[in-house]
């Protein structure tokens, strides 16, 4: 037998109707719709994600640890998880530089005064060459290190480092002053130099620089091994100094002045690329004290009388 399908009759304006049905409804009946799936796909971070908002304890920013007793201040970094600040008790140091002379030499009373034909000074010679044994020693354990050193060429390097240095402090020039002089003599030579103007001037050598003492010692290690070599410079020089105001405070651009000087300059000898450089001054205790440096104050009398401005007897010249 024949299945035929009679299809119902639909009027001509419900067809239309039907068609619009399809496009405004396109779900189809023979389907189910369901609600989607909105959970994150690793829930085991559920609980993490729900307390990703935390309450932050803000410090209060007026407290002052001046005003707190040591007790406050231990709870309140306590609370914050904080260790309390380690005292520093440990001490730097430089290795690049001793901070002594070892073994200064000892200046003989009358240098530079008295005549080698004299009996003092024939006496002066004599102890010179007596001293100068420990010196030779030295020369050669400086010599084991640095092969062209010579005692009367390094006297001229010496004078030549002297005069640079000098130089360098009268122009405040730090960087060349510290490639000059060591670390112990830097501060030395800058101190109590701020506000004030310097002119030095070298004009001449009255005797030639020669090398009267040396001596070489280590430190921590035997190999790390630091050279000293004393200078006797005997020279003409100017030295003049200003205040901030341009006042003469000590010596003069126009009158020149003998001075001798023992100067000592180091090495560290085991560092290859070391230089040498000017360390210290030796000041004999028979040398007698330098004029003081002429200092302005304020009088009292200008101090303690009050500053009066008669503003009245402005007005009438005005």
């Amino acid at each position: 037998m024949l299945n035929i399908r009679v299809k119902p009759f639909v009027p001509t304006a419900l067809k239309h109707v039907n068609i619009l049905k399809q496009f405004l409804c396109p779900i189809s009946p023979n389907t189910e719709q369901t609600r989607e799936r909105h959970k994150h796909w690793a829930p085991k971070w559920k609980k993490l994600r729900r307390e990703k908002f935390i309450k932050v304890e803000i410090p209060d920013l007026t407290e002052k640890a001046e005003n707190m007793t040591e007790e406050q201040l231990r709870s309140k970094m306590k609370e914050r998880g904080l260790i309390p600040p380690r005292p520093w008790m440990e001490r730097p140091f430089n290795l690049t530089a001793t901070s002594e002379i070892f073994e200064a030499y000892v200046p003989p009373e009358g240098d530079g005064k008295l005549s080698a034909i004299s009996g003092e000074g024939a006496k002066q010679k004599l102890q010179f060459l007596e001293k100068k044994s420990k010196s030779y020693l030295a020369v050669r354990k400086i010599r084991s290190y640095e092969e062209d050193f010579d005692a009367t060429l390094f006297a001229e390097i010496a004078q030549n480092i002297y005069i640079n240095a000098h130089e360098g402090l009268g122009i405040k020039d730090k960087y060349k002053l510290r490639e000059l002089v060591t670390e112990r003599a830097y501060p030395e030579m800058m101190h109590n130099t701020h506000d004030k103007t310097i002119r030095w001037k070298f004009i001449k050598s009255l005797e030639p620089p020669r090398l009267v003492h040396a001596r070489c010692t280590s430190l921590i290690d035997k190999e790390n091994m630091f050279g000293q070599v004393t200078v006797r410079f005997h020279t003409q020089q100017t030295l003049a100094i200003y205040d901030r105001f341009g006042r003469l405070m000590h010596g003069s651009e126009i009158l020149a002045k003998d001075v001798l000087e023992y100067v000592v300059f180091e090495k560290h000898l085991a560092n290859e690329y070391g230089t040498w450089r000017l360390h210290a001054k030796i000041i004999p205790d028979w040398l007698p004290s330098r004029q003081p440096s002429i200092r302005t104050f304020i009088s009292s009398e200008v101090r303690n009388t009050p500053l009066k401005i008669e503003y009245q007897e402005q007005v009438e010249k005005n």
